[in-house]
This record gives C-alpha cells, sequence and structure tokens, in this order.
C-alpha cells in the first residue's frame, strides 16, 4: 500500500516498542492495528518483524476488499468530544473549578493533559 506522496502506508502507522518482561523480550504494537503484535529480542527486530506482519496484514485486508486503516497522523481532530460522568462527578467537578475561579472545561483540559 502507498499513498498520496509514495510512501509506504505501514510507515505511516504509530509504532510503540516497549520491554516486557511477561512476554520475555521487546514488544512492538502498533496503534491502528491494536491486534497485532510482534515480540523479539532486541527493540529493532521487534519493530521491523512488525513491519513485515503489517505490510502482510495489509495486503490480506486489500485483498479481501476491506478497509485499510487511515494512520493517524493524517486523520482530523475537531478539539471536541463529550464525556458522560455521573451526577456526583460533576458536582464535584464543578465546586473545584468555582473555587478556582475557572471553567469546567478549564478544569478537565488541564487535568487531561
Amino acid at each position: 500500500m502507498v499513498d498520496g506522496e509514495g510512501r509506504a502506508t505501514e510507515d505511516r502507522y504509530m509504532y510503540r516498542v516497549h520491554w516486557s518482561d511477561a512476554e520475555g523480550g521487546f514488544v512492538c504494537t502498533v496503534a491502528e492495528l491494536p491486534d497485532l503484535r510482534f515480540t523479539a529480542q532486541s527493540s529493532v527486530d521487534a519493530l521491523m518483524g512488525l513491519h513485515v506482519l503489517v505490510r502482510r496484514h495489509l495486503g490480506a485486508l486489500a485483498d479481501a476488499g476491506q478497509e485499510i486503516p487511515q494512520p493517524f497522523e493524517d486523520r482530523h481532530y475537531s478539539g471536541h468530544f463529550m464525556v458522560r460522568v455521573p451526577p456526583e462527578v460533576h458536582r464535584r467537578l464543578a465546586i473545584e473549578a468555582a473555587e478556582q475561579g475557572v471553567s469546567i472545561n478549564r478544569l478537565v483540559q488541564s487535568r487531561l493533559a
């Protein structure tokens, strides 16, 4: 798979490599395809192994006529999302925001950051 500028789609995904005692090696995951992972004895091998796995997986999706996940970098975000909380949490946030002299929105932004 290649994007409009000639880059391989799998190269544009968000990869993360971390050590796992439970798995006895470096584990590489890709955010856009959370079910895929690759474990190896070096972080480089884990990343390279997952790149190969992702390329094969994207090929299988394309062959099956399924949608290829868009890289997070190419997605557009509005900056708005709604979170439902229990009334008691809403009340506590309103009180804390008032005590700090800020809006609930500003208080929640600071907590999320």
